[in-house]
């Protein structure tokens, strides 16, 4: 539910080069309301398919994100 300038101040923060999306308007995939964050981390590959969705608690830590696409690079550099 942040704004895209405090995406930005915190993905500098954390040294992460990959964008940060968030609803600031608070509305689910149903178009429910709510007054809280609901993380989720997605990574797409270059292609537009998603290869990871960790959602919850554990989506506030980009790691598990950061490895997934770690582990795609080194699949596609290896081809």
């Amino acid at each position: 539910m942040d704004s895209p300038a405090a995406n930005a101040a915190f993905a500098k923060q954390i040294n992460i080069k990959f964008p940060l999306l968030s609803d600031m308007k608070g509305h689910d995939v149903q178009g429910d309301t709510y007054e809280w964050a609901q993380r989720a981390n997605i990574v797409i590959d270059k292609n537009g398919v998603v290869q990871h969705i960790e959602e919850g608690d554990s989506a506030v830590n980009p790691n598990n994100a950061l490895s997934v696409c770690t582990d795609l690079h080194k699949k596609q550099s290896a081809k």
